[in-house]
């Protein structure tokens, strides 16, 4: 195929658009290149965990002994006769 100037041609001139005497005329809608975007989303959710804590109390009772003296008396009476006789043994030796 030649391309002459006062010819009309059916060079393409990117995508879907043909060039025609100098003159581009649309023939189908032109598709740019693709822009891709990148959209980072975040999302936040709260997870419930549960923790049991169990406490246990112990009560230790100590019992610490003490040992305190209580002192007592006692009281003894004893009685010793010392008697030598009687009044009679000397009656008996010719006193009366």
């Amino acid at each position: 195929m030649l391309f002459g100037k006062n010819k009309c041609c059916d060079r393409q001139m990117g995508y879907g658009m043909t060039m025609m005497d100098n003159c581009c005329t649309p023939q189908c809608p032109i598709v740019e290149p693709a822009i891709n975007k990148c959209v980072e989303r975040e999302f936040c959710h709260e997870v419930q965990h549960v923790c049991p804590i169990h406490t246990h109390v112990i009560n230790k009772h100590i019992y610490n002994h003490t040992y305190t003296p209580e002192y007592s008396c006692s009281e003894e009476n004893q009685v010793i006769n010392n008697d030598p006789g009687s009044c009679c043994q000397f009656a008996n030796n010719g006193w009366m």
